[in-house]
């Protein structure tokens, strides 16, 4: 804030008040109250006009100097704020306390709530059916804890781990909107491309203060019971991350009553360059259509859609849950249960954020009708699960309990259709309280008791002229002309004296006076109580209906699957302890939803003696689809859902690679072939036996020689010694060579064929390796002009009219793994004057010196 001066005794009492403030919060954009607005002052008015392109003025002067300023309407600030957060930016929320009319100087302000990106609760700032994480970091050397909070929700996780590649992987699964990391954090690389990082000083994530943070948290004496007391990093982690969540909400934070620890080893893992070749939840171009969420999303909550998103991102390799899970999806199948509960699903919408507003004392009215309309729900939605047959699902519902006293209150408190905020009035119902009914009455029937009184004295005293009126200077009033105000009643009191007319109070309209000018105001009082009151009342029951949101979601998912696996057409998978993919008849769940004609389904079988599938067929054959389609379906198989095949049967999967195109990564100055190469090192580092690995195109990034030699010798690694389930695309024909020389190695290949010189691609995959690649063809599909076609099919058939004659490329003699390179394609096919006279040479009549002599003259020549 560099243009505000800092001697306060130069300003005005009122900017003397806003520098204080503005003072404690360095990094947030102050909004100050004033009256009906939000105002910024010197540089936050500065940034937050260019920002939000809003005007920027100033507001007279304070010591000495002009102040920038900027404000926006209070009404209609979460627009604006929702602008900032998702940009980033980080706002200071400034109310007036006092009461405006009673303070002698500036009235009393204070700052309520801090809004950041990643602690957001309020639903209009929030993604429906996406988690808005707070992530905290904390490393010693490359060992990293994780912590992380979804504030909406209460979720709050810990996790362990080594090396830079994993740490990627697991911010590219979480995608916090807001990460916490130390001063002195050495890997802030790795954070490019995330908004919302904010740097902690380091004594913010010492171990034993967050022991101690948490346990009292928690309510716990330690962290035994949740498997985190040997997770130091991740400890570490979650103290700081829970010390800015505290601060940021100004309140307590009753709905974090949880602690989760996440193990790698229990999810099957995908890096980050694999999460986005797959395009789970987001597409490459990072948006969610298109994507396995796209197609599988059904839910009938937001908070069922969320669940489902983290369960495609971290698939478990847990078969006992997997197969749970998938149990009750057949249940939930069998006679059509899932219709029902997806419709009663319907009504009880988001309670899982409802239920946090209501923990951090900022729900809504329409939050509280929401959550009436849920408990009324629900007792319906026990009878419809009554009938499934399945474990899993009886345990859901007894932990979705039914609350019949809370939906009771909240049926008689809350109007039908409750305004969206309680500022104004007219959210408690009329009957529930007596009081505020009083109140209400007295204010809106003030008219009619005027008028009741006029009558009622114009009776009694005979004066004609008598009427009851009111202003806002000296209130309700009797009003008699001159000529008659000597007849006026003893107790009348004279009140004030006009050219024509006397005016009087009476005890009677005094009293009324006292209760109608203050009976809106007090009416509004009474309301607030009575709904914070509400509020605190759900309070008391937070926990066992967090546990009940917690149960519907899952149910939720488990009834999309089952909707799903009828719309799709998908069937259960099995899983075996034996190695390997076994798939009939499988299908890309995305492409299949795009296409117009239908999709062509294709067989996989990779086992103990089939561990590598090299791939071959021409540009646009579907070899990316295929392979993209097989890790798909060992996702969907590990998260519990039917799959899109006619059989499959899943063996162990621990990790899933992808290494599928690529493109330069300017910010990082990494080159296309250098991406290629730094992803297909991390595959080599880290997969395993029981890994799915899916290579398409290696070395096509750099010369001819280069590139086949290092995607043969990275077959060769995949396939000898490391011995994953291998999917191996390939331009190369020379690497079908491989299956010849490698046990389990083996050539598939996508078929097509030609009609009247152009291609017609069958999609189909068969055994045995491709003949041909068709690039002609594809070019000529992509609008290649005919020239270049022609000129092309000329340099062909020229090229392969040289090499006719020749006799076909032998086996390698000095290593068994060494490919036969193909030659220059500008390269004279020619042999030259060495390579004749050795085809000359008679070596069974030659002596050995004549032999060392014929060297020397070779040798010679190519030198």
């Amino acid at each position: 804030m560099s243009a505000a001066p800092t001697e306060l005794s130069k300003h005005t009492p009122m900017m003397q008040q806003y520098l204080k403030i503005k003072v404690e919060h360095p990094n947030e954009l102050l909004f100050y109250r004033m009256g009906d607005f939000y105002e910024l002052f010197y540089d936050d008015a500065k940034k937050a006009a260019e920002l939000l392109d809003i005007t920027l003025t100033a507001r007279g002067q304070s010591g000495g100097q002009p102040i920038p300023m900027a404000g926006v309407p209070f009404h209609s600030a979460e627009n604006y704020i929702a602008r900032l957060v998702r940009g980033g930016h980080s706002i200071a929320i400034c109310e007036q306390l006092g009461d405006p009319t009673a303070s002698k100087g500036p009235v009393e302000r204070q700052v309520v709530r801090i809004v950041t990106p990643g602690t957001l609760s309020d639903e209009a700032l929030l993604e429906d059916r996406q988690d808005n994480l707070l992530l905290a970091i904390h490393n010693h050397r490359d060992e990293f804890g994780l912590a992380t909070l979804d504030i909406s929700s209460g979720r709050f996780s810990v996790s362990e781990f080594s090396g830079e590649e994993s740490l990627q992987a697991e911010l590219q699964r979480l995608r916090p909107a807001e990460i916490l990391i130390s001063e002195d954090f050495p890997y802030e690389e790795l954070l490019e491309g995330f908004n919302g990082i904010r740097r902690q000083g380091p004594w913010l994530f010492e171990r034993d203060t967050a022991h101690r943070l948490i346990t009292q948290q928690l309510q716990v004496r330690d962290l035994s019971g949740f498997g985190c007391e040997d997770i130091t990093l991740a400890l570490s982690a979650a103290g700081c991350l829970l010390q800015y969540a505290r601060e940021t909400q100004r309140t307590t934070l009753p709905h974090i009553r949880k602690l989760s620890r996440e193990r790698r080893e229990e999810a099957v893992i995908l890096d980050a360059a694999s999460r986005r070749n797959l395009e789970i939840d987001t597409n490459l171009t990072g948006g969610q259509n298109y994507t396995l969420a796209w197609v599988m999303d059904r839910t009938a909550t937001a908070m069922g859609g969320r669940m489902l998103r983290r369960w495609l991102n971290r698939p478990l390799r847990d078969v006992d849950v997997v197969m749970n899970r998938q149990t009750a999806v057949d249940a939930l199948l069998d006679g059509f249960h899932y219709e029902p509960v997806h419709d009663h699903l319907k009504s009880v919408g988001d309670i899982e954020r409802i239920l946090s507003r209501v923990a951090l004392r900022s729900a809504r009215p329409r939050d509280l009708a929401r959550l009436r309309d849920a408990f009324n729900r629900l007792p319906e939605l026990q009878d419809t699960l009554e009938p499934v047959a399945s474990d899993h699902i009886q345990a859901l519902a007894a932990t979705i309990s039914t609350y019949p006293e809370l939906a009771d209150t909240l049926s008689r408190a809350i109007v039908d259709n409750p305004p969206v905020v309680i500022r104004d009035g007219g959210v408690i119902r009329e009957g529930y309280d007596d009081e505020l009914d009083d109140l209400r009455n007295i204010s809106e029937n003030a008219g009619q008791f005027l008028l009741d009184v006029e009558n009622r004295e114009k009776e009694r005293t005979g004066i004609s002229t008598l009427k009851v009126g009111y202003n806002r200077v000296h209130g309700y009033y009797i009003e008699i002309s001159r000529a008659q105000s000597d007849q006026a009643p003893a107790e009348y009191i004279r009140r004030q004296t006009l050219k024509n007319a006397e005016r009087f109070i009476t005890p009677e309209l005094k009293e009324f006076e006292d209760k109608a000018l203050s009976a809106r105001t007090r009416a509004l009082g009474r309301e607030k109580a009575l709904y914070d009151e509400l509020v605190a009342t759900l309070g008391e029951s937070l926990a066992p209906m967090q546990d009940t949101a917690q149960a519907l979601s899952e149910l939720d998912v488990l009834a999309n699957f089952a909707e799903r696996a009828t719309s799709l057409r998908l069937n259960p998978p099995t899983f075996s302890e034996e190695p390997g993919l076994d798939i009939q008849a499988g299908r890309h769940p995305v492409v299949e939803q795009l296409l117009d004609e239908p999709f062509v389904p294709n067989d996989l079988l990779i086992d103990d003696q089939r561990r590598m599938l090299i791939l071959t067929g021409p540009n646009m054959g579907g070899k990316s689809t295929y392979m993209r389609q097989v890790a798909l379906i060992a996702l969907l198989a590990y998260t519990g859902s039917f799959v899109p095949a006619d059989e499959a049967r899943v063996g162990p999967v621990d990790r899933i690679f992808t290494r599928m195109g690529a493109s330069d990564d300017i910010a990082g100055g990494r080159s296309t072939f250098m991406v290629e190469m730094t992803e297909t090192a991390n595959i080599l580092h880290n997969a395993t036996s029981a890994s799915l690995v899916l290579m398409d195109e290696i070395g096509r990034g750099t010369s001819t020689f280069d590139g086949l030699s290092l995607a043969w010798a990275t077959a060769e690694q995949l396939a000898r010694d490391v011995g994953c389930y291998t999917l191996f695309a390939t331009h190369y024909f020379e690497l079908t060579q491989l299956a010849e020389q490698l046990e389990r190695a083996v050539n598939v290949h996508l078929t097509a064929t030609e009609h009247d010189d152009s291609i017609v691609f069958l999609h189909t995959v068969h055994d045995g390796p491709a003949s041909q690649s068709y690039g002609l063809q594809v070019a000529q599909l992509a609008g290649v002009p005919q020239d270049v076609i022609r000129n092309a099919r000329r340099q062909l058939e020229r090229l392969e009219g040289s090499a006719d004659g020749e006799p076909a490329p032998q086996k390698p003699t000095t290593r068994p793994s060494d490919p036969v390179l193909q030659g220059d394609m500008f390269a004279s096919l020619e042999p030259s004057a060495v390579e004749k006279a050795l085809a000359d040479l008679d070596l069974d009549n030659l002596t050995p010196r004549e032999a060392l002599n014929r060297l020397y003259e070779l040798k010679g020549q190519l030198s």
